[in-house]
């Protein structure tokens, strides 16, 4: 099987990173052909990456603004290399306690947060055939799925902890987190903060 191409994964500090995705009206070989890509996309981001799984991604990480999410089927699993799509995926119920908990992304190099989300959610899609799905998401899916819509309302992690000056970490070579320090790395990054 012909390996996929794709469009590689944007970081900050690109703009559209911060836009708001549109709506998908009909999902045609082009949206299938952009699944494709970001699956793939994903999948190339965690190759050599001990400490690191990709567990999901936005259109817009590999710069397509087109309400569209994968979500790997195992996180724990990096052999399984499986996806479900999510298509104009919206959060129609918020429910649980708020935790705060660790959370990375793609498209934000060498930061992690201690970021705050509903423990528990309720979701509304389109798969792939065009098929209404809906869900109720707990524990990390939860946060899964909180963190990927935010990307398609042009919402990065790390805007929900900007002003939080204990939130924020890195990975380090053994896979542990580390604080970082707040004044130094992070007030005046000009690559989280434009």
């Amino acid at each position: 099987m012909p390996k996929t191409t794709f469009r590689p994964i944007i970081t900050l500090p690109q703009e559209n990173l911060r836009e708001r995705s549109k709506k998908v009206n009909v999902i045609d070989d082009d949206i299938k052909s952009l699944i494709k890509e970001m699956e793939a996309a994903t999948l190339d981001w965690e190759e050599g990456r001990a400490h690191e799984v990709g567990v999901a991604l936005a259109a817009v990480q590999i710069n397509d603004l087109r309400r569209v999410v994968v979500i790997r089927d195992n996180f724990d699993d990096k052999s399984n290399k499986d996806f479900q799509v999510f298509i104009n995926p919206q959060i129609t119920k918020y429910e649980g306690e708020i935790q705060f908990d660790y959370e990375g992304c793609l498209s934000v190099k060498d930061v992690y947060g201690k970021v705050p989300r509903h423990t528990k959610i309720r979701v509304k899609a389109l798969d792939i055939n065009g098929n209404e799905i809906r869900l109720k998401a707990e524990g990390f899916l939860a946060r899964v799925f909180q963190h990927e819509i935010d990307h398609t309302n042009g919402i990065v992690f790390v805007d929900h902890i900007k002003d939080e000056k204990d939130a924020f970490f890195n990975l380090t070579k053994d896979g542990s987190l580390e604080a970082l320090d707040y004044d130094e790395a992070i007030a005046n990054n000009r690559i989280l903060w434009q």
